[in-house]
């Protein structure tokens, strides 16, 4: 079959919805907004049969990326998640992508600490999890740090102090 995504033949992964002929490769998937949930039955869909996040129509006050801080959508999309269980969190698809693959076992929201609706929310969403231990307890390099960060990471750096300027307090 044909890729509906890069169009090329090949395509083995079709979209699960019942009369849906879309066929994409594993790897032409997030081009084409689409989702692969890899637990139960390992269901694949199109970007318009992809599954939704349910969350409160209400955009975030902060629209930037719990993890990386950089600006994200103001709606929920395919590139922008929350978390269902504080419906604050908002990430972008590839961080908390990441996170999930060092994390393993210990994955949670970043910002409330939720594991259990927000694990299976991220599954739902086509989020791998590792099954292995976090990846900083094997690698002193990617362990937590005691030490707060002090440099801008943003794109494009608002602080009219620039990106190295830290406050005494807060």
């Amino acid at each position: 079959q044909s890729c509906f995504v890069c169009c090329k033949m090949g395509a083995t992964i079709t979209c699960c919805q019942t009369g849906c002929d879309r066929a994409f490769h594993l790897p032409c998937a997030p081009d084409g907004q689409c989702v692969t949930q890899y637990f139960g039955a390992y269901r694949s869909f199109c970007w318009e049969h992809r599954p939704q996040q349910a969350l409160r129509p209400q955009p975030s006050h902060d629209n930037t990326c719990t993890i990386c801080l950089d600006t994200v959508q103001d709606n929920i999309s395919y590139k922008t998640m929350a978390c269902p269980a504080c419906q604050d969190a908002r990430f972008h698809r590839h961080c908390i992508q990441r996170l999930a693959l060092h994390a393993g076992i210990d994955f949670r929201c970043p910002r409330c600490l939720n594991q259990e609706p927000f694990m299976m929310e991220m599954l739902t969403m086509g989020i791998r999890l590792s099954k292995r231990p976090p990846s900083w307890q094997s690698d002193p390099e990617l362990a937590p740090s005691d030490q707060r960060h002090g440099r801008c990471d943003a794109t494009t750096c608002l602080c009219p102090g620039g990106r190295e300027h830290t406050e005494a307090h807060g």
